[in-house]
């Protein structure tokens, strides 16, 4: 009975933080939206109707199951490949929780850590839960980070853009840091396990934790991460078509991701190059997993707007711009806020 007390503080404290990244992404995507309405739509925005017909309602509907689905599905089978298996409802409802916390924390930090929360309540320790979700992000990477440079090269639609021009480099430097960062994490976890040890020696050393937390975190920190190492060698080695499935699922998430502006873009009844449309939407991505702002607000509005300007006409860009975000993002966001509650409050039951 005493511990709940510092529960409750911990979650108003957590929920505190998240109200402030909630308020953040608010004013950042109202800032990236203002800067793609003043700088790329010459103040210009207009209401379509054709957005909202009903064939136009019936193909994003319908794009939009395919995305819930495939991401459900894509981490289904990566956690089968480990020797996992949860119910499809736990499943589908972690795809909107994490949409919810990856958007709401700087650089999706909150995704992986409430995707980890979420899982270890569910029966999966924590080191197998930290390689799923790794796993799950690796295999995206890999697809984003190995289209991204070849769109950079063959995309007439980027020659002209600043952002592309002035970025080039840095865009290299960081493909190659983002990704030796997971084979290190991958292939040789247990480098990290002496650096995470000092970490919490200093924190002991300092008095923020105590001796008995000291030695308690340090004998589960030394488990979970030799779990997660031998966990990437058991997700190689485990069961070919579940592997072969969480890798196709994952792509199949990320086409249809990348396939909504050119969705958008058709029901406004304009041509669309698929290909053009989808490209510069892996490089609008790939920019956005450098943000530091929450869920990327503001830099992916204005990424996108600089992007599509050059297709759309100035009055649909800022709605087009919106009608994306609101249908890949905004929407699963509150889904999970919903969800989240729901879970918080059925934990404080059980706990009681």
């Amino acid at each position: 009975m005493t511990n709940i007390p510092d529960q409750d503080y911990q979650q108003r404290a957590s929920w505190r933080r998240l109200t402030v990244f909630s308020l953040i992404f608010i004013a950042m995507t109202a800032a990236g939206l203002y800067a793609v309405y003043d700088q790329f739509a010459g103040r210009s925005v207009t209401f379509d109707q054709r957005l909202v017909s009903p064939q136009a309602l019936v193909s994003i509907f319908a794009l939009l199951v395919v995305y819930f689905a495939a991401d459900g599905l894509r981490l289904h089978f990566t956690l089968r490949a480990l020797g996992h298996r949860l119910p499809f409802p736990a499943i589908f409802r972690l795809v909107f929780i994490n949409l919810f916390f990856s958007n709401v924390t700087p650089m999706a930090t909150g995704g992986g850590f409430a995707q980890i929360w979420y899982l270890q309540r569910h029966g999966v320790p924590v080191g197998r839960a930290t390689a799923a979700t790794t796993i799950r992000t690796v295999i995206a990477v890999i697809f984003i980070f190995s289209l991204t440079p070849i769109f950079l090269l063959t995309l007439d639609a980027l020659d002209n853009q600043p952002l592309v021009g002035e970025l080039g480099p840095v865009l290299a430097v960081l493909i190659a840091l983002y990704l030796g960062f997971f084979m290190v994490v991958l292939f040789r976890t247990r480098w990290l396990i002496a650096p995470l040890g000092r970490l919490l020696s200093t924190l002991h050393r300092f008095h923020l934790i105590g001796e008995r937390r000291h030695q308690r975190w340090q004998f589960k920190a030394k488990r979970e991460m030799l779990r997660f190492s031998h966990s990437f060698g058991d997700y190689l080695n485990g069961p070919k078509r579940f592997v072969a499935l969480s890798v196709l699922f994952t792509f199949v998430f990320l086409l249809s991701l990348f396939s909504f502006p050119a969705l958008l873009i058709s029901a406004l009844d304009y041509e669309v190059d698929y290909l053009v449309s989808t490209g510069l939407l892996v490089v609008t991505t790939f920019v956005m997993y450098f943000s530091p702002t929450p869920g990327a607000s503001g830099i992916s509005e204005g990424v996108f707007g600089s992007f599509f300007r050059d297709i759309l006409t100035a009055n649909h860009l800022v709605l087009v711009t919106i009608s994306w975000r609101f249908i890949t993002i905004y929407l699963g966001m509150l889904a999970g806020l919903v969800i989240m509650q729901r879970e918080l409050v059925r934990n404080r039951k059980v706990s009681q």
